[in-house]
């Protein structure tokens, strides 16, 4: 059983990252592994002035001190770094290697690539910072929370600590979620034989019988997400097929007041975990019409548990989560025609659909259950506290 430290710098609005690793610990304590946590919160940062903030991004010596303290005390085998930006800092991976304990860093986002963290840039696919050492372009266009200021804060760390080989030397594994992400890290300069795959999970409530008739849409109303394609196709389709809208964010009343104009489109805000597991059983597909990268969007293999069908965008990590034709469809990203059709696809053959229905449930079965997420887990973690223990003192 290892003592493990998980460490994260939670977002001002909670997400995906917040959950999977919410997830990943209740997970490594089920088996009996002793997880402790060492966390910061997004809100602190209207505490402190900007200046003081762009220095803690570049280093955190009170979070070094933290976490070296935390390990020390607690006895720790390994730390796992979620998120550090922007107040925890790379002085975490210091830290860890200073108490000779080796450290995991699961990329959620493609943040040491692109200061955007998305390869996103007015609603298109961007990929100018890829590979370059300091990020002008997105500094130029204000990727980080749409400041320049603030973009050459994240920029300036992530080019400091490659010139100074954290990146490459301080971390011992980084986990990504698909293989379009590890070609994306690979490229941008990371070593390639220290990136592993490691699917997102999801708990399993067994099929759902699809019997509700309707589309399903689960997510962050935000223009990334294709909120805007999605209620183009359901403006052609009428209301052939109903559709359920369950999410908030920043297009929340973008979507009631286009909702209120279409037929049988109902939106229902955010809804409990398990009213949502519920739904997505009894939906004819979920719907994922996202316009950028996606690593591995956690509610598509909700989806593929429930054996739902996914119709999702051709793009990033959704393209290996989803097999076109098999357990779900892939239609071009942007293209509301087309993802129309993929829904009436469904709608109007039903032994199709019958079959995409176990597809998508068997390939949940096999590769993505809490137990097989959590084989490939110990097995990385078991190759790298083993070497610490064999090698040459405390080496890591």
């Amino acid at each position: 059983m290892l003592r493990i430290l998980s460490v994260h710098n939670r977002y001002t609005q909670r997400g995906g990252e917040d959950e999977c690793r919410e997830a990943e610990c209740a997970m490594l304590r089920s088996r009996g592994h002793e997880v402790f946590e060492y966390t910061r919160d997004n809100n602190e940062i209207n505490l402190q002035a900007p200046h003081k903030i762009a220095f803690r991004t570049l280093w955190s010596s009170n979070d070094y001190g933290g976490v070296r303290q935390l390990i020390r005390r607690e006895k720790v085998d390994l730390v796992h770094v979620h998120n550090f930006l922007p107040l925890i800092s790379p002085s975490v991976f210091y830290a860890a290697q200073q108490e000779h304990v080796p450290v995991v860093h699961t990329l959620h986002n493609y943040r040491l690539a692109c200061p955007g963290a998305r390869f996103l840039r007015n609603g298109k696919i961007c990929e100018d910072c890829l590979g370059k050492t300091m990020a002008w372009p997105g500094i130029l266009h204000g990727c980080y929370r749409k400041s320049r200021a603030a973009t050459t804060g994240v920029a300036g760390m992530i080019a400091t600590h490659r010139l100074l080989g954290t990146w490459t030397n301080k971390v011992n594994a980084y986990l990504v979620v698909s293989e379009f992400m590890r070609r994306k890290f690979a490229t941008a300069g990371l070593p390639p034989e220290k990136i592993f795959l490691k699917p997102n999970f999801a708990p399993d409530r067994g099929a759902g019988e699809g019997h509700g008739g309707y589309a399903l849409f689960v997510g962050r109303l935000e223009p990334e997400k294709g909120i805007t394609t999605l209620l183009a196709a359901w403006e052609q389709l009428g209301s052939k097929v109903p559709l359920k809208i369950v999410g908030s964010g920043p297009l929340e009343s973008f979507v009631t007041s286009k909702v209120a104009t279409l037929r049988g489109v109902e939106f229902l805000g955010s809804r409990p975990f398990e009213q949502v597991f519920q739904l997505m059983g009894d939906a004819l597909a979920l719907v994922v019409p996202s316009q950028w990268y996606e690593g591995a969007p956690r509610v598509i293999v909700e989806a593929l548990s429930r054996g739902t069908p996914v119709i999702a965008s051709d793009l990033g990590g959704m393209a290996e989560l989803v097999q076109h034709e098999h357990s779900g469809i892939l239609f071009p990203p942007g293209d509301a025609a087309a993802l129309a059709l993929s829904v009436l696809r469904v709608l109007e053959d039903p032994q199709f659909a019958s079959q995409v229905r176990t597809n998508a449930r068997n390939k949940f079965l096999a590769e993505f259950t809490e137990e097989r997420n959590y084989q490939l887990l110990m097995s990385i973690y078991s190759t790298l506290t083993s070497a610490r223990v064999v090698g040459s003192g405390n080496e890591v």
